[in-house]
């Protein structure tokens, strides 16, 4: 026994000792302190607990589940990340799609599971805003945001056909001519519809949204010249950008893309708020106990940040992002305020 393990009982003895007393001179008390003296020999128990349940951790199979269209950027990324995971925890990461209805599928599966680090899930911003125009699907507090992943930096693009060298020019040519241009998605709710609604309300534009199936068939618009934009993931993009069929005129992310850092943001372009950050992580249900999340976050955070993890996701146009448990609560915490205030914004219209 340390010093202070020596001490506890004295303590606990003492505490007991001052409860009777307490319990003697003014008998509606008692209760408060009895409690209190439990309550104080139960805490060290509790957190011995805890910290034996996380070196327990993991004690079965891990299932990640995954919401999100298959080969899309998020799916890529999590299939990724289950690896390492699998790694560093030692227990089979079995990556499980289930797409469908803006990534809720895959939401309510994860919220609905047990508790106990076994259940995990690919986490993404669409996820900060999908459950508030589906009220009754997943509650966003039913989801613990247990670490994040990477960013995807997503750039406004348009074919080299047209005639728009500069966001400028864009911006003039849909502000001349109101409701005529038509900008593509690769969906409802996706990131690069998010991307295009941010940008939208602070340049004040009058723009036609026409989503797609998906990030191939946006581009797939945008080539045929039947779509005038699109915010594009980098990753998707990259090869026709090369070949100059495509190009970039602004980023919508908060800073400049470390594969295109000649390309300014909207930001920097003089739209305030314009900006989106297209975010990929992990959740958990909510009742997932704290150490276990901790251990999670500590171990994706490992994964992310080595420069092996740097370099795979550069290749595909990612970008790893690693942040504490509580750092990555506050962002979400601060996406669905920001989300809620942009479904009630004047020309925000859903499918």
């Amino acid at each position: 026994m340390n010093n202070d393990e020596n001490r506890w009982p004295a303590a606990k003895a003492q505490l007991s000792g001052t409860a009777c007393r307490i319990a003697g001179r003014h008998p509606p008390l008692y209760r408060l302190a009895a409690t209190l003296a439990l309550s104080l020999a139960v805490f060290p128990l509790a957190i011995s607990s805890g910290t034996a349940l996380a070196q327990a951790y993991p004690t079965t199979v891990i299932r990640m589940i995954s919401g999100v269209q298959p080969g899309s950027m998020p799916d890529v990324v999590g299939r990724m990340i289950a690896e390492k995971l699998a790694l560093a925890l030692g227990r089979q990461v079995i990556f499980e799609p289930r797409p469908g209805a803006a990534g809720l599928t895959g939401g309510q599966v994860v919220a609905r599971s047990t508790p106990d680090g076994h259940w995990i899930g690919v986490y993404t911003s669409s996820d900060t805003l999908a459950p508030l125009l589906n009220p009754g699907t997943v509650d966003p507090k039913d989801l613990a945001p247990v670490a994040t992943v990477a960013t995807v930096p997503t750039g406004l693009t348009v074919t080299t056909a047209k005639n728009y060298k500069t966001l400028a020019d864009l911006v003039a040519d849909a502000k001349a001519h109101p409701g005529k241009l038509v900008a593509a998605s690769a969906g409802f709710v996706t990131a690069t519809h998010l991307s295009l609604e941010r940008f939208r309300i602070a340049a004040k534009l009058n723009i036609l949204h026409v989503p797609s199936k998906g990030a191939a068939g946006a581009i797939a618009e945008l080539l045929a010249d039947r779509a005038d934009m699109y915010f594009s993931p980098v990753p998707g993009a990259l090869a026709l950008i090369k070949s100059g069929k495509l190009r970039v005129l602004a980023m919508s992310s908060a800073k400049r893309s470390a594969l295109f850092p000649e390309v300014p943001t909207t930001l920097e372009l003089g739209y305030p708020d314009s900006d989106y950050n297209f975010w990929i992580g992990i959740s958990a249900p909510v009742k997932t106990p704290r150490t276990i999340v901790q251990r999670l976050n500590k171990e994706t955070s490992a994964a992310v940040t080595s420069p092996e993890m740097r370099d795979k996701f550069l290749n595909i146009g990612a970008e790893p992002l690693a942040m504490g448990v509580a750092e990555f609560e506050a962002m979400v915490r601060d996406a669905l305020e920001s989300n809620a205030v942009l479904i009630k914004t004047k020309g925000f219209r859903p499918e």
